[in-house]
């Protein structure tokens, strides 16, 4: 192992002949002060669990962490793109990194290669708030993130249609959503979520991407029709899971979790082919933002909220390729999703954000939110927001997930998190059943929508050290205070 100055950090070096490389750990002693609050980020989406917390030393924070003490404003973490998982810990005598080299739950074999770890950077904020540093600390992980020329703004139809659409429901979404915008020069997205596909149901809503179902004749006259609307064609795919018969039975992964559906080896250079085969004919159909998801769970059996502390674990298990780390296969399956967009914007969900930054222009950070129940938005729309805003425009442009208008969450309530939304200067989406908003809803919503088009509000979440839920948010200087709670319990079953 080596260990030198490296891009203002200390870059960690690694190289190997035959003999399988698993773990690497760093230790630092230092004491931090008995009041000192931590907050760790997450391998993947947030799911409504990222908070300020004392002293736990069982505590792992993926990738980064930040300490706030005595007004001070500390952070250690990777540069992001790393060859290898990062996770800390912290106890009263000192911080501990723990570097995942592994292959799957297998050593990596490098065959003699030197891979570069990862570089760890650290720095002190005296002055500002918590949020000042968290976002100047983000920047300091990562010097390149994708820019968008305009602001990323529109609709959604999962929330409300949850996959039972069509090409003319799609259609009509794209004219509502139209009309939400009527006479802004930055026209809204509508992007098709799952649905579309011809496997859908059929298990798992899978590939081929090759065309649509009988509900979808034809994608790319759809595309051009949404257009026409007045809106840009956006959709959702599911890159590693696809049950076409021709795909040979070695390009899946090994079986785990007990199932014998396997999704597809991103380690595979015949995967990658197919998989940039499958993104050109999107975006050659004319579909102007690709939303690819899934593919965390997918390669490693398991979500984040799993993960304690791995996202490997458990079975025994390895890729195709065993010359390079399970980091290492993730980045270089995003780089060829970029490659093979041909312009696209692309928007990643459930995937590892310190991977994917600067190799994907949007990322949705929290789990789902709902159309169906307030309490599901409210912890996984306004925490992942919260917490995750000091990646936005750091990493890549952050998404916490839609606002989801079916009628059955009052409107008074999801009006919160929409104007929140509107106002943080994020991506917005909403998912609307066309005729469930009054006319008095419809303009409120149309004047957000306005908002949400020019993204020019500097938004801070205030009591965020005390509230993983915060009602007290910045916007421009002015503080406004949110109501999230109300009349009811924040445990509450929920529905989807």
């Amino acid at each position: 192992m080596k260990l030198k100055p490296e891009n203002s950090g200390i870059g960690i070096r690694v190289s190997a002949d035959t003999t399988p490389v698993t773990f690497v750990r760093l230790r630092w002693e230092h004491k931090f002060p008995a009041e000192t609050l931590f907050l760790g980020d997450a391998w993947e989406r947030a799911y409504g669990d990222l908070q300020w917390r004392t002293f736990d030393s069982h505590r792992f924070m993926p990738w980064y962490f930040l300490a706030h003490f005595s007004g001070v404003t500390a952070g250690c973490g990777v540069r992001v793109c790393p060859g290898a998982m990062a996770v800390w810990n912290i106890d009263p005598a000192g911080i501990t990194l723990s570097l995942d080299l592994r292959n799957g739950t297998r050593g990596v074999i490098l065959k003699g290669r030197e891979i570069a770890v990862a570089v760890v950077v650290s720095a002190e904020y005296p002055k500002g708030t918590p949020f000042d540093a968290a976002k100047s600390f983000c920047k300091l992980m990562c010097s390149d993130p994708l820019p968008l020329r305009t602001p990323v703004y529109g609709g959604n139809n999962w929330y409300y249609a949850y996959g039972d659409s069509s090409h003319g429901e799609i259609l009509a979404d794209s004219r509502y959503i139209a009309s939400l915008s009527e006479g802004l020069a930055n026209r809204p997205f509508m992007v098709i979520d799952d649905g579309w596909e011809i496997m859908h149901q059929k298990p798992g809503n899978s590939g081929p991407w090759t065309c649509g179902n009988e509900k979808y004749p034809d994608m790319q006259k759809l595309a051009d029709e949404m257009r026409s609307c007045g809106v840009r064609p956006g959709i959702w795919m599911r890159p590693l899971w696809n049950i076409d018969p021709a795909i040979p039975e070695m390009w899946k992964l090994p079986e785990r979790n007990h199932t014998n559906l396997r999704a597809l080896d991103p380690s595979r250079p015949e995967v990658i082919a197919l998989v940039e085969e499958d993104i050109r004919r999107l975006s050659g159909w004319g579909y102007e933002l690709i939303k690819h998801d899934f593919s965390t769970n997918d390669i490693f059996g398991r979500w984040g909220w799993e993960a304690t502390p791995w996202l490997a674990a458990e079975e025994n298990w390895h890729f195709a390729d065993r010359s390079r780390t399970s980091a290492e296969i993730v980045v270089d399956f995003y780089k060829a999703i970029l490659g093979a967009s041909n312009g696209a914007l692309i928007l990643g969900c459930n995937t590892i954000g310190h991977l994917g930054a600067g190799l994907m222009h949007i990322a949705r950070i929290g789990d789902d939110t709902s159309g169906n129940a307030w309490g599901k938005t409210r912890k996984m729309g306004v925490n992942s927001l919260a917490f995750r805003l000091c990646q936005h425009k750091a990493f890549f442009e952050v998404d916490a997930d839609c606002v989801g208008i079916t009628g059955k969450i009052p409107w008074q309530k999801n009006r919160q998190w929409t104007e929140l939304l509107a106002c943080s200067s994020t991506p917005f989406f909403a998912s609307i059943r066309p005729g469930s908003l009054t006319a008095q809803e419809f303009a409120e919503m149309k004047q957000l929508f306005a908002v949400a088009s020019r993204q020019d509000v500097a938004a801070e979440p205030v009591n965020w050290l005390a509230d993983t839920l915060p009602e007290i948010w910045r916007f421009d200087g002015k503080e406004k205070r949110f109501h999230w709670y109300s009349d009811e319990s924040a445990c509450l079953s929920w529905d989807v």
